[in-house]
């Protein structure tokens, strides 16, 4: 079954040097903090972790803002929480097959995972031509052109940037109305 949905792939830059330097237990500790903020940070942000690849991630979302939201967030918390490593990001929106219940594949997958492979630093990158309804408070710049394995041509990227404005749970409002209406 196809249907459409919004990838993100993240990866802590620098584990594997982190782990040479300063041991398995010390990168063991930032992964698990790592970990745990994606899980907070996903289940705030109402969507779903698919996958753990070592030291990142693939998360899927029903709608893409809420993946910009959740990266932005996990942006933000992660330069605390797993300093001094850094996150990086890739996002891609489309149609992909779901397989065999619980795994996805397509462009939009590879496009995502590409794009945070090219990524360094804080970068979260997205091809431009799905920059649309951006969450308040996010915005984008010219990352330029770039050449990513598996697809054609070049394809334009922007570089997000910004803060997200107030979080999403939809478990909030269960205190506030009234159960049986």
């Amino acid at each position: 079954m196809r249907v459409p949905r919004t990838f993100v792939f993240l990866d802590l830059s620098g584990f594997t040097n982190y782990t040479a330097a300063y041991g398995d237990d010390a990168a063991g500790k930032i992964l698990g903090t790592f970990r745990t903020v994606v899980r907070e940070v996903a289940s705030d942000r109402g969507v779903r972790i698919a996958k753990w690849l070592g030291d990142g991630c693939m998360v899927v979302a029903v709608d893409q803002t809420g993946a910009i939201e959740f990266v932005m967030d996990i942006e933000r918390r992660a330069a605390r929480a797993c300093s001094p490593l850094t996150l990086r990001a890739g996002i891609a929106s489309g149609h992909a097959l779901l397989f065999e219940g619980d795994d996805y594949i397509g462009s939009a997958v590879n496009m995502a995972s590409r794009l945070c492979d090219h990524a360094t630093g804080y970068d979260v990158l997205m091809p431009a031509s799905h920059v649309e309804g951006l969450p308040e408070g996010i915005t984008t710049e010219p990352f330029g052109d770039v050449e990513l394995p598996g697809f054609p041509g070049v394809i334009e990227v922007v570089r997000l940037s910004g803060t997200t404005v107030g979080g999403r749970n939809d478990t909030g409002e269960l205190w506030t109305r009234t159960p049986f209406v």
